[in-house]
């Protein structure tokens, strides 16, 4: 089998646990992690492949022959995400331009679900731009949402000031001018974190029902040890630490899903309990062995 990850501790503790239980483990060189995605999701290499949670669901949603498998491998705060070179605030959004990478990318999703939720604005006020398209070819973007020009990139239009905001996340260019627009970003998620018993999660393990059923045991094995990795990296206490089982990512994923059916990123409503129950169906295997 195949395994993308961006986590060299993850990685490492899955070849080792697939080793032991005689089903070898190759690690394919993919960054970042999202490029690999869409073959995965359709089917072929790699098997065990790191995901963001939007695709995820997505995937689940037109139901793409992929499962979940219960290990966080990214989990931050998201209230910085947004961004502007000017003075404007959060108030001012409505009726301006936004720029982000794709309209399905999770660390958007998050920040659109914060500005409607906490701040009350409507998102459909706002003059979205988008870059690229996501993962899953059945998708395409609400009618509200605009395509930049073939050519153009977020970072520049935004540094040249073409865009008024931009979320952002690892594509945050340095530039002197750049602060957050919700004040005290990093407090406030803090404390949304702290309300709500989880930090948003951008990224989870996946794997494919073809593997699931043929190399259950296998599996299982990769999990418990990723799942120990994590347990063992993860400062205790943490509000943005990583996790493992399905109990630890309901909260997270289920209000993900909710954010995502509500911006038009999910077709319909994905349920928590489904993706539990494809897993455990793939996989041969009740919730308890995978922390339900």
């Amino acid at each position: 089998m195949k395994l993308v990850t961006g986590r060299d501790d993850l990685a490492a503790a899955a070849e080792k646990a697939a080793a032991a239980a005689g089903a070898p483990l190759e690690r394919l060189a993919v960054k970042p992690v999202h490029k690999a995605s869409r073959g995965f999701l359709n089917g072929g290499s790699p098997e065990v492949c790191e995901l963001a949670i939007v695709t995820l669901l997505q995937a689940v949603a037109y139901r793409k022959p992929v499962v979940l498998l219960p290990i966080t491998t990214l989990t931050r705060f998201q209230h910085q995400t947004l961004v502007t070179c000017g003075e404007l605030t959060v108030g001012d959004i409505e009726g301006r331009s936004v720029g982000i990478r794709s309209w399905s990318q999770t660390t958007g999703v998050w920040m659109r679900g914060f500005l409607s939720q906490q701040y009350g604005v409507d998102l459909r006020k706002v003059n979205w731009i988008v870059y690229e398209g996501g993962h899953v070819d059945e998708y395409t973007d609400p009618e509200w949402v605009s395509r930049a020009p073939a050519g153009e990139k977020l970072q520049q239009d935004f540094l040249d000031g073409r865009l008024d905001f931009g979320i952002m996340g690892n594509e945050l260019p340095k530039d002197d001018r750049i602060r957050t627009v919700v004040p005290d970003a990093l407090d406030v998620a803090a404390q949304w974190a702290a309300d709500k018993g989880f930090a948003p999660v951008n990224h989870v393990m996946g794997v494919s029902v073809a593997a699931a059923r043929v190399n259950s045991a296998s599996i299982c094995a990769i999990y418990d040890g990723m799942r120990d990795a994590v347990e063992e990296s993860s400062a205790s206490g943490a509000a943005q630490r990583d996790s493992a089982g399905f109990e630890a990512l309901r909260g997270p994923i289920s209000a993900a899903a909710d954010f995502a059916f509500e911006q038009q990123v999910l077709p319909r409503r994905v349920d928590f309990d489904e993706l539990v129950s494809q897993s455990c169906d793939a996989l041969g295997v009740s919730p308890a062995r995978l922390g339900g």
